[in-house]
This record gives structure tokens, sequence and C-alpha cells, in this order.
């Protein structure tokens, strides 16, 4: 018999959150205490009630002695739901607000940070080869999720999904379509290995790594809405850092700078779609 859902409001279970994340950085390094304290707890006792374990305690003893457990829990502990061309209307205002900037460097490098299974990386690959900059463009698609990542790299997608994919692709302004860049066979779709040559799929977390690159262009979208104040404020810094002077932040729909102390270096370009200049 399968246990029943813990309680997750009980004093007990917050202290057996506590004791289960330092034992994951301990042992994996990966670090999750600075991420939002209500998913968090919902998608562990998720994991427990998926792993048989009555108690987080349990779960913390096994995932400690059962190294193959790990990777199970980590697909529990980070989310990855997206979209080709999510939220069109962000793209269309990188079309019209961003791309006549970058056309003006002799080259690009863009950080996808949190590209979970890689459908924000792929989009913006498709709109830079629309946009003719593709060629001179390295992409940086970052995840701390290897599976993830692995799927992200492959490209490839569940063929149902492709109506979506094209939906939001000619919202976002498309030039051309997006039939041009996969190849369908057998219910699943992949997309154009000419795109992924310009892509480089990377481990980065960012709650311990630090910048690796000066970029034109960073879109983290739907990532900082998982973490608390001070782990926003952590991401945000190194998004900073990691922008070139009058370079470009992509947010998701119901992330924002207001009240972050990194606040004031950005401008709005288009508030709506959280988009931002570094001053």
């Amino acid at each position: 018999m399968r246990p029943r859902m813990l309680d997750v409001a009980s004093k007990d279970f917050d202290i057996e959150v506590r004791l289960l994340l330092d034992a994951l950085f301990l042992k994996y390094h990966y670090d999750f205490r600075g991420y939002a304290a209500s998913s968090l707890k919902r998608r562990l006792a998720q994991a427990a009630e998926h792993f048989d374990c009555a108690t987080l305690s349990q779960l913390q003893d096994r995932v400690l002695h059962e190294p193959a457990l790990f990777p199970g829990l980590l697909d529990y502990l980070t989310v990855q739901v997206s979209e080709l061309f999510r939220d069109p209307s962000y793209f269309r205002s990188l079309r019209e607000h961003v791309v006549p900037v970058l056309r003006t460097y002799p080259s690009l490098k863009v950080w996808i940070a949190g590209c979970s299974t890689g459908e924000e990386a792929w989009s913006l690959a498709i709109l830079l080869r629309e946009e003719g900059l593709l060629e001179r463009t390295l992409l940086y698609a970052t995840d701390i999720n290897p599976t993830a990542l692995q799927r992200a790299e492959a490209g490839l997608y569940a063929v149902d999904r492709i109506a979506t994919f094209t939906q939001n692709h000619r919202l976002s302004g498309a030039r051309t379509s997006l039939s041009d860049y996969y190849t369908a066979a057998y219910g699943s779709a992949v997309f154009d290995r000419s795109l992924k040559s310009h892509i480089v799929f990377s481990d980065h977390s960012l709650a311990t790594d630090s910048v690796f690159a000066e970029v034109q262009l960073l879109s983290c979208r739907n990532v900082l809405i998982y973490f608390n104040r001070e782990l926003q404020e952590r991401a945000l810094g190194l998004f900073r850092d990691s922008l070139c002077h009058k370079g470009f932040l992509g947010l998701g729909a119901r992330e924002s700078l207001r009240f972050s102390t990194h606040e004031a270096t950005f401008a709005p370009v288009v508030a709506e779609d959280r988009l931002y200049q570094k001053r």
C-alpha cells in the first residue's frame, strides 16, 4: 500500500525539508536551499509518495544510500514545462526592440538560463536565423538537470505539440514557416542540426555557479518564480554581471525587477513582456 500524502504544513515536515536539502547539497552538490518553500515542499511530498517513502527522512535515507534514485528526485525538484515561442508577444518584442540593436554587433552571445528541455533555446535560434543573425551568434543554454539537458540537446519533441508550437511561432512575428526547421517522423519532430551547431548546452547552477561569459542577450523566463528572495537577488546579480553595457534581459510573465536591489541597474524596454536593458 502506498504511503498517504505527507502533511506539508507540519513543523516536523519543515525540519525534514531542511535536513534533506542539506543532505542533497553535501552529497550531490545541488543547492535547493534557496528555492521558494511552498512549491518545493509540495514537490518533495510528491516525490516521497512516488518513491514509497512515508516521511522525508525515509526519502533522505534512500537518496543518500541509493545514488541511482537521485536523478528521479531531481526531476521532481526542477520544473520542466515549456513550449516553443512560449508567450509569443515576448518574441515579437525581441524582434522589434532587441534585434535592431543586436545587428550592430559583429558577433553575439546569448545566454538562456534555466533552459529546461530546450524549447526556449530552439526558439531563439530560429528567431535569430529568421533575422539573419544566427551565423554570428553563439547561444549558451544552461540548466542543472542533466536529463533535461540531454532532451534539450536532442531537439526531439512529440509531434502532437507541433500545432501549438506553430501557432506560437506565427504570433511571434515569424518570417518563415516553422516546418522549415524540423523533420517529423514516427510521432516525433526533430529540429534542424544546423540550428544546433550554434547552441552549447551546459550544466550551470544559478544557486552556486558564477558568471562564465559576457552576453548581449540573456533570457531567463519562469525560473525566478521558484526561488526565494535571496536566491532571486543572487541570480539577478549574475545576470547583471553577465550582460554587456546596454545588454538585454528577458524574464517570465510572472517575474519582475520591482523591489529588487538590481532594479535601478535596468531600464524597462517593454514592461508588459518583462524585457529590460542594462543601463
